[in-house]
């Protein structure tokens, strides 16, 4: 089970941090992505980071500024999100996968419940 927080109401050019605890399996035996979907539209891959050695892909729409990290001894991962634009509104989703790297929404096994990101113009 994983459990997503931190989503919230901000301005443009804001930041937020989002956390996924993992609750009952560990974080690090799992490649881990976020995901997010607004509304009208499919979930897409915001981030993901493979097991050891954490390789991390973007999608272009966020590369340089938002930052997926993974801290195993807190059994959890993180978005790291700055300079928000109002079409980064959506919900975000934490995913886990047992792949070792994994890209694709059908290759993930856990989601998280999903946090709300809303930003204002």
């Amino acid at each position: 089970q994983l459990q997503a927080s931190g989503g919230g109401l901000v301005q443009t050019g804001g930041s937020l941090k989002l956390s996924c605890a993992g609750v009952g399996f560990r974080l690090s035996d799992n490649a881990i992505a976020w995901f997010r979907q607004a509304p009208g539209n499919e979930r897409e891959p915001v981030a993901c980071i493979s097991r050891a050695p954490n390789r991390i892909t973007y999608a272009d729409s966020v590369k340089g500024r938002f930052t997926i990290s993974r801290d195993n001894a807190k059994n959890a991962a993180y978005l790291e999100m700055i300079s928000l634009k109002p079409e980064d509104t959506a919900v975000y989703y934490c995913a886990a996968s047992t792949s070792y790297r994994a890209t694709a929404t059908d290759e993930y096994d856990y989601w998280g419940q999903g946090t709300q990101v809303t930003v204002s113009s």
